[in-house]
């Protein structure tokens, strides 16, 4: 239990700062306090424990806390770039830990999607297996085959997408590249057979031109620049939250914003441009606004 408080004072303190940019001892304690008081009663701290609290978090989360001269404290800044979306990705699953923990009372008020598992299970023994190269074994059941498939495979890389998780890894069968979900996967197995990292192989580079998860074993497959016009509702979603770390607004107005995107054109981007609907118009390049052109015109016929 008390292992458990420590944690949670550690985390509850980061969020403090995360919204409030500053606060003061009292204000960090009584925060403190009040998140407690939802689970098992108020816990005082001292100045003392703070200041053990700040260099706790300054090495477990790579998260640095300073006091201004007005006694107040503030995140200077995450020491390592590499660890400020994994602190709030921590952050975000910590408050859903904390809301379910609390579900029994407020079950009728909060809901939740109801959907498949994730795989989740699997991560650490996957992160494991790439980390000390170790080829692995795994049964796979494909959406598209009636029976399970055994395969054996060198593990790179664990990519998150809309929710779900995906291993990239080099299927021994036929030396392809290949993304697996991990909700797919039903068992895996860590061999000793040591696998030698590809030269120069980085997973965020083979991602870099990709929507999604899917990136085309053809060599002669290029990226392009996709040019998209969209409502001005529809745009300012999409600059708060973009397509693709390719994105870059072209033009604006009051009626309609234009994008470009550089990046292959897979299967899985023109699902998320037909999801669009007439909020988007495609203006290049020529080969998509065909394709997708016969694609909605076979959906009219089915009416």
């Amino acid at each position: 239990m008390e292992n458990r408080n420590y944690l949670h004072r550690l985390l509850f303190i980061i969020k403090k700062l995360r919204s409030s940019k500053v606060a003061t001892f009292d204000e960090i304690n009584d925060y403190i306090k009040r998140e407690f008081e939802l689970k098992d009663g108020a816990k005082d701290i001292s100045i003392r424990t703070l200041q053990r609290d700040l260099n706790d978090i300054r090495d477990l989360f790579c998260i640095d806390i300073k006091c201004n001269s007005s006694k107040q404290y503030y995140i200077a800044e995450d020491i390592d770039d590499e660890y400020s979306n994994h602190n709030r990705r921590m952050l975000e699953a910590f408050d859903i830990h904390n809301l379910l923990n609390t579900c029994g009372q407020i079950s009728t008020h909060v809901l939740f999607e109801d959907r498949c598992k994730l795989g989740t299970q699997h991560l650490f023994g996957l992160l494991h297996a790439i980390n000390n190269n170790f080829a692995i074994k795994l049964t796979h059941q494909s959406h598209y085959q009636s029976t399970p498939t055994n395969r054996e495979v060198e593990p790179y890389a664990l990519k998150e997408f809309k929710g779900f998780w995906y291993l990239l890894a080099k299927d021994y069968k036929d030396k392809a590249m290949k993304t697996f979900g991990l909700d797919r996967i039903l068992d895996i197995e860590i061999t000793k057979k040591k696998f030698i990292w590809p030269a120069n192989f980085s997973a965020i580079t083979y991602f870099k031109n990709c929507y999604g998860v899917t990136v085309p074993n053809n060599s002669n497959f290029e990226p392009e620049e996709v040019i998209l016009l969209f409502t001005t509702e529809q745009g300012k979603y999409l600059k708060s939250y973009p397509l693709h770390e390719s994105q870059n607004v072209l033009s604006e107005d009051e009626n309609e914003i234009q994008i470009s995107l550089y990046l292959f054109i897979t299967f899985e981007l023109k699902m998320q441009l037909l999801s669009y609907g007439d909020s988007v118009e495609i203006i290049k390049p020529k080969s998509l606004i065909e394709e997708l052109k016969e694609v909605y015109k076979s959906a009219l016929n089915q009416y």
